[in-house]
């Protein structure tokens, strides 16, 4: 299995069954946030690119996929932490990292795709005419979110800036965690979340943690990174890694996915009316029902998952190659078509189509002949 980082984890030094399953659900996962940032344009929230006409209705979608998806691919980064800490030593697995999320991120934030979205916010809103070479020594103004236009952030490059903070901040707890694994306090705590419904209950870390954050919404509690806070992310960074330091954890999590898919349901159905209609009695448990849907998400998609894509494909190893190049580009990408597309005279549903083809077939011309092909080019995004 692979983080969207790229890290092969298929082996251990103990020959680990290579786990499928997770392969397609970060693959499929990728194609999530492609889609989902090509409604960015569209929705009623602000973005680096408006289109001429906006949809309520793509608006709820999105607020749905927020409910789960980063958080997945958390979780599935920290499963290839626990692969890559079996095979690696401590000191390994941190250059690894680097050279997996560090290095991308710069090449990024600097050279030319995070300074090109920049640009075409400004000049799309009216903040900046002339061209992208009048604009790129401005970049450096000022820090982007506070006035001025540097993305430390990365803007969506700030998966790898956080997830590598993460792994560094977590290593000295995950190393204990595979030395631990087989004590008698560990043993006691698989043998309890395994128990009928009780892996449920892994929701309740989530859900303090929102509680939390929630009185800290214009700081630590901030949601602008793919609508969670970064300390929510870390608790499913922690999560992710521990379902993995035992094996049962993927027959009980597939066990539960029916019961996960309908609580999951049931749930994002009250947040949606919520959404819809305000209703007052709900926002105050808002944060809560959130985490416990966004828990029960992840358990659902692990699960059926684990059921029904545990099988070997000759895409597989292609796909998984690509995913981060696909990553770095993808949001570039959109954004320059989005900004070239939005005045025209087209419907939604067509300009979403036009948007997402154009956009698709770009990133994989780009990754095919000018990335995946060329040392330096592997390099710099991210893959051996």
């Amino acid at each position: 299995m692979q983080s969207i980082a790229g890290d092969k984890t298929s082996t251990t030094c103990q020959r680990t069954e290579r786990r499928y399953d997770l392969d397609w659900i970060r693959i499929f996962g990728m194609l999530i946030i492609f889609f989902y940032h090509c409604g960015r344009s569209f929705n009623l929230e602000d973005w680096h690119v408006k289109n001429n006409t906006l949809s309520p209705g793509i608006s709820i979608i999105l607020s749905v996929l927020e409910i789960w998806m980063m958080p997945l691919f958390f979780m599935i980064s920290a499963m290839s932490s626990y692969y890559s800490l079996t095979r690696r030593s401590p000191k390994q697995y941190v250059l690894e990292r680097f050279k997996r999320l560090i290095i991308p991120f710069i090449f990024g934030t600097f050279v030319i795709l995070v300074p090109v979205q920049v640009y075409i916010e400004r000049a799309s809103h009216g903040h900046f005419e002339g061209s992208l070479i009048d604009f790129y020594p401005h970049y450096f103004d000022g820090l982007y979110a506070l006035g001025g236009n540097f993305a430390w952030m990365g803007l969506h490059l700030w998966y790898l800036e956080f997830l590598f903070i993460f792994s560094i901040l977590t290593l000295p707890l995950f190393v204990v965690g595979i030395k631990k694994k087989s004590s008698g306090p560990f043993t006691n705590a698989v043998s309890f979340f395994r128990k009928p419904g009780a892996i449920f209950l892994m929701a309740i870390p989530l859900v303090l943690m929102e509680i939390f954050v929630g009185q800290y919404r214009d700081s630590i509690g901030l949601q602008a990174f793919g609508g969670w806070s970064l300390l929510t992310y870390l608790v499913f960074f922690i999560a992710g890694y521990f379902v993995s330091l035992n094996a049962g954890f993927k027959d009980t999590i597939e066990k539960h996915r029916t019961s996960a898919i309908f609580l999951a349901f049931g749930i994002t159905v009250v947040l949606t009316m919520n959404y819809l209609y305000d209703i007052g009695s709900i926002d105050k448990y808002e944060d809560v029902l959130t985490a416990a849907a966004s828990w029960s998400w992840l358990m659902a998609i692990f699960g059926f998952g684990s059921r029904h894509l545990s099988f070997d494909h000759p895409i597989l190893k292609y796909a998984n190659e690509a995913v981060l190049p696909f990553y770095i580009l993808h949001q570039t990408i959109i954004v320059i078509f989005g900004f070239w597309i939005m005045d025209w005279e087209l419907g939604v549903a067509s300009k979403y189509l036009l948007l997402s083809l154009s956009s698709f077939v770009t990133i994989m011309l780009v990754y095919e002949f000018l990335i995946r092909r060329i040392k330096l080019m592997r390099f710099l995004f991210g893959m051996k």
